[in-house]
């Protein structure tokens, strides 16, 4: 499972100067542009099950949302009748995958028509004016719509900007320039849950969600700030001649990568299961108790960010230290790896979840360990998936492609949302022994396959 990755020093972009840990100066922009909106999105997302739930979910309120009765209406037609949980429940996991299935559209809107950059500003805009939107009960579903069209925009596009700034056969150091990209974006999924955590219930449901587009707006003025230090826009020309047709073995590199992507939904949907019926979890179950405080159960989700950020130097020192010894993995093999992790961290909660089965409240030891593997699972196999696609998928078709292994996201999240329904009729350690199955097949799939794949996708 272990091969030699290409470890020869390959320049930059060319006319970036080298200034952060090594890499071109527009990693440090697209970095901190993406952290200050994770913690804008991470600190809106921490808040939002629990608001659908204790606030938007209660009479006096429910009727008052634009809309919110007849998507409760669609919803059920395809499901059958819902708790307020279920129903909760769907809602939050169609935002949350929703986010990860528009980014296709962003990135054919950036290949076509607007480029990376421009698409990313508009994209930053619509997230703004869906975070005002979230200060007013009437407007929740609009609001959801603009963050979710926002999310398009600018999430794919800042991922393959990311991949522009290295020169082809630079495998190793893209590999660990979306390590540390990731790292910079973790901070904000840190500190995100905890500020508009806090707020929120110090203030009020709509205090956290205001704080959050107030980050998304500094997210904004970061992008702006590096500008000049951004990759290029690559768009496709309108004329043919100024376009390369896709050749036979582009269109064969872009099969293995949708197989490839399309067998990342099942571990995926396992790590984001943490933050749905996870958070239920240590709500109804764990001892959050802190010297006389209560621990806010939104705030939880801060320990995946702060488990991300420690992954990412021992992981890079280690990966660093193995290609020194002509040993590192190449990006297929860490890939596997982080499923198989995945799959432990999901394992190992069959043991408290027993206990909660019993009718005990267990220690808040547990869920921290749930988020340290799957974190670690996490940056294993996510930046080295989008180091892949970024290296390997044809250049006429570079951001559409990131926007597409965005979509295993969104379908993973629907998945989630899926397997949370059956939090209220599987016992909890089954409910977790479900999804360690989940990741463990993925592992098992990539060991078949990833010799021939492998070869497909290692440069020509």
């Amino acid at each position: 499972m272990v091969a030699t990755a290409s470890t020869a020093p390959v320049p930059a972009m060319q006319g970036d100067e080298q200034s952060f840990f090594g890499h071109p100066k527009g990693l440090t922009y697209l970095a901190f542009t993406e952290a200050w909106e994770r913690l804008s999105f991470y600190g809106m997302s921490s808040l939002l099950l629990l608001y659908i739930i204790q606030r938007l979910l209660t009479p006096e309120i429910a009727g008052s949302v634009l809309a919110f009765n007849s998507l409760r209406t669609g919803i059920e037609t395809l499901t059958g009748p819902l708790s307020n949980q279920a129903f909760a429940s769907q809602v939050f996991s169609l935002y949350s995958g929703l986010v990860y299935f528009t980014p296709v559209f962003g990135g054919m809107l950036a290949d076509r028509l607007l480029g990376q950059r421009r698409t990313v500003v508009l994209g930053a805009l619509l997230m703004v004016a869906g975070h005002v939107l979230m200060a007013f009960d009437a407007s929740f579903l609009i609001a959801l719509f603009l963050l979710i069209l926002g999310t398009g925009c600018l999430k794919g596009n800042i991922s393959a900007q990311v991949g522009q700034l290295y020169q082809p056969g630079d495998e190793g150091r893209r590999t660990r320039a979306f390590a540390i990209f990731y790292a910079a974006i973790n901070t904000g999924a840190l500190l995100g849950p905890l500020v508009c955590g806090v707020l929120a219930q110090i203030y009020g449901w709509h205090v956290g969600f205001g704080v959050a587009g107030a980050l998304m707006v500094i997210a904004l003025v970061i992008y702006g700030a590096g500008w000049k230090h951004l990759p290029p826009d690559r768009k496709r020309q309108s004329n043919a001649a100024a376009s390369k047709a896709l050749t036979g073995r582009d269109w064969r590199i872009i099969a293995a990568l949708l197989f490839v992507g399309a067998i990342a939904i099942l571990p995926c949907a396992a790590y984001f299961q943490e933050m749905n019926a996870g958070l239920l979890f240590i709500e109804a179950s764990v001892d959050r108790g802190l010297f006389g405080w209560i621990i806010p159960a939104a705030s939880f989700n801060a320990l995946d960010g702060f488990f991300c950020i420690m992954a990412v130097p021992l992981l890079i020192a280690l990966w660093q230290w193995q290609a020194k010894r002509g040993r590192e993995p190449h990006d297929l093999s860490k890939i596997t790896i982080g499923y198989l992790i995945i799959a432990a961290a999901n394992l190992m909660m069959v043991v408290p979840a027993g206990r909660v089965d019993e009718g005990e409240t267990v220690s808040a030891l547990w869920p921290v360990a749930l988020y340290a593997l799957n974190a670690l699972g996490f940056i294993f196999y996510w930046p080295t998936q989008l180091a892949l696609y970024s290296r390997a998928a044809p250049a006429q078709v570079n951001s559409t492609m990131m926007g597409i292994l965005f979509l295993s996201i969104f379908l993973a999240n629907l998945l989630v949302g899926m397997l949370a329904g059956l939090w209220e009729t599987l016992t909890h350690a089954s409910f977790f022994a479900l999804h360690a199955g989940l990741a463990f097949a993925a592992f098992l799939i990539m060991l078949l396959v990833m010799r021939p794949i492998g070869k497909l996708l290692a440069q020509p």
